[in-house]
């Protein structure tokens, strides 16, 4: 074989193998837990879990409180996903939302018809999804990102958010990498920032964990009063 045609068979070889480690798959079952604080007091734990074939995927969140806040009811929130892979991420067709004693939250999606029946318990409604290549719901979206290509530094990801009433809009943008300390140890991270709309005040914050095939390991949350909702993991299993 003749050097330069050697050279660019390798080198495809090579631009093939850093693509495939870039985009990697998680691993089929993984746990996360984290604790997530209010303006710095730690009150709630959250475990999620995902399980994943390639095809498929399934996740779960338990939230309850820590501490003082352990015995508070209302304060537990029991969220899941469930739905195909795709080259665009993670598509959803059920999600359920259960705070406490409140009535549950759904959004089941008719990907045949392009449909969600959303709602709360017994007060279900059928709507058309007007953007379904953006679709995502309150679980998947930070999780998405670790199935599909991440964006540019000058790139940004839309999302349509379904939290079982709604669809909320999302548009992150890179914003280069950080390392994060955390109760797993410090982890080099990817830093997504949604992009406000005119008039927003609210920010959402995602870290991802670079070699944990970006998963999030941060989310933080600022709500139009100021309020810092922070959620940092403490310990991440395969088990």
């Amino acid at each position: 074989m003749k050097p330069i045609r050697l050279f660019l068979t390798l080198s495809c070889a090579l631009l093939a193998t850093i693509s495939l480690g870039a985009f990697a798959a998680p691993p089929q079952k993984l746990t996360l837990q984290y604790d997530v604080s209010r303006n710095g007091t730690v009150m709630v734990e959250i475990v999620e879990r995902l399980e994943h074939d390639g095809k498929s995927y399934s996740l779960t969140s338990d939230a309850k409180g820590k501490g003082i806040y352990a015995m508070v009811r209302s304060g537990t929130v029991k969220r899941s996903s469930k739905g195909t892979v795709i080259a665009a991420g993670l598509r959803p067709e059920e999600f359920h939302d259960k705070r406490g004693d409140r009535p549950e939250r759904t959004a089941r999606f008719d990907w045949g018809k392009v449909t969600v029946l959303h709602g709360e318990e017994g007060k279900l409604e059928t709507k058309p999804i007007a953007s379904p290549e953006r679709v995502s719901d309150r679980l998947a979206m930070y999780w998405t990102f670790a199935f599909r290509p991440l964006p540019g530094k000058d790139a940004s990801v839309s999302l349509a958010v379904a939290d079982g009433g709604q669809f909320d809009d999302f548009r992150f943008a890179s914003a280069g990498t950080e390392t994060v300390k955390t109760g797993a140890g410090d982890i080099e991270t990817l830093k997504l920032v949604k992009v406000p709309d005119p008039g927003d005040e609210r920010g959402t914050v995602i870290w991802l964990g670079i070699k944990h095939s970006y998963v999030p390991v941060r989310i933080l949350v600022v709500e139009k009063d100021g309020t810092r909702i922070d959620q940092v993991v403490t310990s991440i299993s395969t088990q």
